[in-house]
């Protein structure tokens, strides 16, 4: 139990009526889960509008009603009804005080960009660990809480989940926490109701613009920065074209990394490396206010892998890691689903990647032709019931960047997988290059490797770290890993 004017004491509210001397049995947001002496929020959301529910909530029980539109309830109730500006601002604080603000008790790293969160949220933990920090962590895979790993719904969660999750994460003896930030949860305001310790911008490209989503590019940009007004420390790709306008009006103390001169914290000589199939980069960093360097290597490929790397670094140097533990971490790094080498031989490379859009194709792809290589060997198809424009610009990037693509199935929803198909060939037919249709995506892993030459980087894209493959309706247990450990036991070759 939690008195109402605790819960409320971080927000402009008007208590339109009732009591504020009340006690609160729980924050509730669902309306399916409302009970006696519940707090209610009143959440408008894209289906269905908890307004609409108020007065049900209060038949069942609910003792408190947080509004920001007009309802309509029984004259006779004991009900206490506050009005905000807006319930999910609202919710994140009211769900803060309800867990005691559970971020208070964390140092809290949030890092926000288009592309590169995932992947360096894994890093930061990785080296804080090896660090001796205990470190929790919330995106778009999962959530990590002590030994406990619980599949992610969204990038970002409710902010009753978020803070949640922290309460949790206090209870398990950790100290730290890594986050994704997205867009969308700084637009719906699901990390409100505490302060970032760290603030990290990664990159920004024209992405997630459409209906449910961001009305244009400048909206995008707008709510991004947001969380620079959310943080005591920024810090930020200065290499990226949007920094400045990503950080106008922020509040925090400002540092910046990147490739070019200029930046606080800046990375360079970089060597492309390809060690027996296992791509990676090695690079130096240079702290430009001390003169200072360090050599890493990351066993991941490509310059985005490097600004990865560099954003970490520069997040951990506030934490005083050594040099050897930062060194360590980089070497050891591994993210499911991300750039994820997986060894099957001496010969050619093969990599399984979320890429399942034409930019992230795009930018994959270009990457790899960085190296020196055999063929680039591109397995991939598109998810169903989304607009075919992607099937079209996936498969011409392909035709036009990998030397074969071997077009297959992905997430073919409630279509045919080989209507799907046949939209991809329509693009990569706009270009000259080679390709051939297996739609069984086991059946066209086995033909990628069956055909692999030396040297060869053989690409998986578009399920990356998705551990099913949805069919009318039904998500059916399917891993590219294990489909590629299945083809290679099949043919009696273990790694």
């Amino acid at each position: 139990m939690k008195s109402l004017k605790t819960l409320l004491d971080q927000l402009d509210y008007v208590c339109e009526q009732g009591s504020l001397d009340r006690q609160v049995s729980a924050v509730v947001y669902d309306s399916r889960k409302v009970g006696e002496g519940c707090l209610f929020l009143c959440i408008e959301g894209a289906n269905f509008d908890g307004h609409t529910a108020a007065a049900e909530a209060v038949e069942k029980g609910a003792g408190v009603l947080v509004v920001y539109k007009e309802i309509a309830l029984p004259k006779e109730t004991g009900v206490t009804v506050i009005r905000v500006a807006d319930t999910r601002y609202a919710m994140a604080f009211i769900a803060a005080a309800w867990f005691d603000h559970p971020a208070r008790k964390l140092t809290t790293i949030g890092i926000t960009g288009t592309k590169g969160k995932t992947t360096t949220t894994y890093l930061v933990k990785s080296i804080l660990e090896n660090a001796g920090r205990k470190v929790g962590l919330v995106g778009t895979i999962e959530e990590i809480i002590g030994e406990e790993h619980i599949h992610a719904a969204n990038t970002t969660p409710e902010s009753y989940v978020l803070q949640e999750y922290f309460h949790r994460m206090v209870e398990a003896g950790l100290d730290t926490v890594v986050m994704e930030v997205s867009s969308q949860a700084l637009m719906l305001h699901r990390t409100q109701g505490f302060i970032f310790d760290f603030g990290i911008f990664t990159n920004l490209e024209a992405d997630h613009i459409g209906p449910h989503e961001h009305s244009s590019f400048e909206d995008y940009l707008h709510c991004k920065g947001l969380l620079f007004k959310q943080c005591r420390v920024g810090i930020v790709n200065r290499d990226d074209p949007h920094w400045q306008q990503v950080v106008q009006g922020h509040t925090c103390a400002l540092e910046t990394y990147g490739f070019m001169e200029g930046a606080d914290l800046v990375a360079k000589d970089l060597v492309f490396t390809n060690r027996q199939g296992q791509l990676g980069v090695q690079f130096n960093v240079l702290e430009a206010s001390t003169g200072e360097t360090m050599e890493a290597y990351i066993d991941m490929p490509g310059r985005f892998s490097v600004y990865n790397a560099l954003t970490a670094i520069a997040i951990c140097r506030h934490f005083g890691v050594p040099k050897e533990a930062v060194k360590g971490a980089l070497l050891g790094a591994k993210v499911r689903g991300r750039i994820e080498m997986v060894k099957v031989s001496d010969e050619y490379t093969l990599l399984i990647d979320y890429a399942h859009n034409a930019m992230a194709l795009e930018s994959l792809l270009s990457t790899l032709k960085e190296y020196e290589h055999g063929r680039l060997v591109c397995v991939f198809g598109c998810g169903g019931n989304r607009s075919r424009d992607r099937r079209f610009e996936m498969g011409e990037v392909s035709g036009r960047l990998a030397d074969f693509t071997i077009i297959t199935s992905d997430n073919p929803r409630f279509e045919e997988p080989e209507a799907i198909v046949a939209d991809i060939v329509t693009g990569i037919q706009r270009t000259q290059g080679a390709y051939v249709t297996v739609i069984d995506r086991k059946e066209a892993i086995a033909y990628a490797i069956d055909h692999a030459q030396p040297g060869d980087i053989i690409v998986l894209a578009g399920k990356g770290h998705e551990d099913y493959q949805e069919i009318r309706g039904v998500k059916y247990h399917m891993d590219d890993r294990e489909l590629v450990e299945s083809v290679m036991e099949e043919r009696g070759i273990s790694f």
